[in-house]
């Protein structure tokens, strides 16, 4: 067994958004984001082909779904589930403190 912390091995300076696997076993996969003032590009929606539950740790963000233009801000203990094929996009990370997310695909 390894033990390990969300918080520990952030970079000093994140250029470009952590991602990092924790986790992989057949369909289920749980990464750690480390976003800080990374969003997605203008253009660039998510629509994957599994399912996905987030979960924000610690920081802030805006999530918005193309379907209905619907934007949700996050901050610290947030969840949701966001269901396969959900077109969304990270529209907004604090560029002030680390935005450390755990994702889970199922």
């Amino acid at each position: 067994m390894d033990i390990a912390s969300l918080f520990a091995n952030i970079p000093a300076e994140l250029p470009d958004e952590l991602c990092e696997q924790i986790l992989c076993s057949g369909r289920l996969r749980i990464e750690r984001i480390v976003s800080k003032g990374q969003c997605s590009p203008e253009q660039g929606w998510y629509d994957q082909d599994q399912h996905e539950w987030v979960l924000l740790v610690k920081g802030a963000a805006v999530l918005e779904f193309e379907q209905d233009g619907k934007q949700l801000t996050l901050t610290d203990g947030m969840h949701l589930n966001i269901p396969a094929h959900c077109r969304h996009r990270v529209a907004w990370t604090d560029p002030a403190q680390e935005t450390i997310w755990l994702a889970v695909f199922y």
